[in-house]
């Protein structure tokens, strides 16, 4: 029985892998052909290159990585879900180096802060936090990219917000949450339980994602896009 629960659990773990590697080239793929497009539709349009445009992604990914660190529990959701600012560096290279390097940043914040902290998720929760963060930072900044003003910046958070919430929602219930049941050997009735403990009404994954998952997001995205915004402007002055 050992010997195939393990065949088993390696086999979780390389199907884990493979979805991870499947995203990973499915954001950077629709991150490069939004910047073909905008490249079409905008015929001049700034472009920081070569060693500043990888000093500013390094910067800033670095920066995200130790946000990353700081993480705020928040009283109507389970204590595997925390709040952090990672995403506003992630955000802000997105808008000023386009969705592609927005992207990247993700994944090298990600990766870093696993090297400094390690992982208490099984990986599940860095991989939730890369997925996620690309649908917000994607459509904000394809957005801000074709309306480089404030208004822009406005609409694309918004766009952002509103992508990360939905998608997040669908995409814990109906693969993180199992996936990290599967991983981590916890129980989905067991992570349902930490919900109900808080919340009464959550009494199974999908009221879970409603009355915990969606909120969470909702709340996440409006504060990095309110904080992005309000000191975008002066760090755009200092990168550029």
């Amino acid at each position: 029985m050992r010997g195939r629960e393990l065949i088993e659990t390696i086999i979780q773990n390389l199907e884990f892998v493979g979805v991870f590697v499947l995203v990973i080239i499915i954001m950077t793929a629709i991150s490069f052909a939004a910047e073909h497009l905008i490249k079409l539709k905008i015929n001049k349009v700034y472009e920081i290159k070569g060693i500043k445009k990888l000093t500013i992604m390094a910067m800033l990914s670095a920066m995200s990585a130790v946000l990353m660190l700081i993480e705020i529990p928040l009283p109507f959701v389970p204590s595997f879900y925390k709040l952090d600012f990672s995403e506003v560096p992630i955000l802000i290279c997105a808008f000023v180096l386009g969705p592609v390097a927005g992207v990247i940043a993700e994944f090298c914040k990600v990766l870093l802060n696993t090297l400094l902290n390690g992982t208490t998720t099984a990986f599940v929760g860095e991989f939730a936090n890369f997925v996620i963060g690309c649908n917000f930072i994607i459509p904000a900044s394809i957005c801000y990219r074709l309306i480089k003003s404030k208004k822009g910046a406005v609409i694309g958070s918004v766009m952002g917000t509103v992508t990360m919430t939905i998608f997040g929602s669908g995409f814990n219930a109906w693969y993180l949450l199992p996936v990290f049941s599967k991983l981590y050997g916890m129980p989905l009735d067991s992570i349902v339980a930490m919900g109900t403990a808080i919340n009464p009404a959550i009494t199974s994954v999908e009221t879970l994602v409603l009355f915990a998952v969606v909120p969470f997001n909702l709340l996440k995205g409006t504060l990095i896009s309110i904080i992005t915004i309000l000191i975008y402007k002066r760090i755009r002055v200092i990168l550029k």
